[in-house]
């Protein structure tokens, strides 16, 4: 004989029972962004290391628009991955204000902060 599933009761707040939270799902989850956010934080570390020697080195700026671009697509993979995480309730929302922050200092060091030559 089976037994009766209890409905989930709302509580005075009008918020429904939750299961008990897994903490392998979230853990993983910050894992996998940290990971990330290293990456964009050592391309964008790269993009403004580059300075030019001189006016003859354009070199040298090619390669910090290529770190600082490389930089931006790590952040819209990232800010994607924090995204789903947050929607799927592993993450909170606070996730989001890394990529936007390394996204800032991406776009300063290819636009506004760009080296000259």
């Amino acid at each position: 004989m089976t037994s009766p599933v209890r409905p989930s009761t709302p509580h005075a707040g009008g918020q429904v029972d939750r299961p008990p939270r897994n903490r392998t799902a979230p853990a993983l989850c910050a894992l996998v962004l940290t990971l990330g956010h290293l990456a964009t934080a050592y391309m964008t570390l790269l993009a403004y290391a580059a300075n030019p020697a001189g006016p003859w080195d354009s070199e040298t700026a090619a390669h910090s628009n290529f770190a600082s671009g490389t930089a931006l697509a790590l952040t819209a993979v990232t800010a994607g991955l924090s995204w789903v995480f947050v929607k799927a309730d592993w993450l909170r929302r606070w996730w989001y204000t890394i990529p936007s922050a390394l996204a800032v200092a991406a776009l300063l060091r290819l636009t506004a902060l760009a080296p000259e030559l």
